[in-house]
């Protein structure tokens, strides 16, 4: 719960210190542009505030690692509901505008993470999982999207060490195994979802594992 509130809070403070011309750089999601991706985040925050006030009954059927749809094809950003946040995004037409929405939701959103039974089961995308369990995986998807804000902006700040340690860990466990030693968190976080293609060398270490990637998850 501590590490969802601190990825995500330090996800939306990179967000709120970005200059407005960084709203129209390349974002690391094919087709999206960084303000494209912030109009997401909003989207994702609603999404948050939807399951933790959606209880459900039944026992989990989902846990933080397999809460992730996985398949191999990277999206390409002409998925329909993709083109969707392209045109919300476009009307807010100033970047203080979705800073001010992502602070408000996302905001919200954090409160409500921290005020949340960890047992509590929620239900989300026809599936039941524990609120801790929504909010671990959460991790991950804050992680990697931190990661797509800043994939073309070198000054901008990185994801908090830990967070970037513990998608890792949940990425591994998706995969059925273990990154090489000498590859970085980030590195094996953009490697192994297929935000940047492994050299020549990193496959070679990978060895069988190059073989499953990459793991798109959803």
């Amino acid at each position: 719960m501590d590490l969802f509130a601190r990825s995500w809070a330090a996800l939306r403070r990179t967000v709120a210190e970005l200059p407005d011309e960084d709203f129209a750089q390349p974002s690391g999601c094919a087709g999206w542009l960084v303000r494209d991706l912030v109009c997401h985040l909003v989207i994702d925050a609603q999404d948050v505030l939807i399951t933790l006030v959606t209880p459900a009954e039944s026992e989990p059927t989902r846990d933080a690692v397999t809460y992730w749809e996985v398949s191999g094809t990277p999206p390409t950003g002409d998925d329909p509901l993709d083109a969707l946040v392209v045109r919300l995004a476009a009307a807010y037409e100033e970047p203080r505008l979705l800073k001010f929405h992502l602070d408000d939701v996302g905001s919200a959103a954090g409160r409500a993470a921290g005020l949340a039974d960890p047992g509590l089961r929620v239900g989300t995308r026809g599936e039941v999982l524990t609120a801790g369990d929504y909010l671990s995986a959460y991790v991950l998807e804050w992680t990697l999207h931190h990661l797509d804000l800043v994939a073309h902006l070198p000054d901008a700040a990185q994801p908090p060490a830990e967070g970037l340690a513990r998608s890792r860990e949940m990425l591994e466990k998706i995969a059925g195994a273990a990154f090489p030693a000498s590859f970085s968190d980030r590195d094996a976080l953009l490697v192994g979802t297929g935000r940047r293609a492994p050299t020549e060398a990193e496959k070679a270490e990978l060895g069988e594992l190059a073989g499953k990637l990459p793991f798109v998850l959803g």
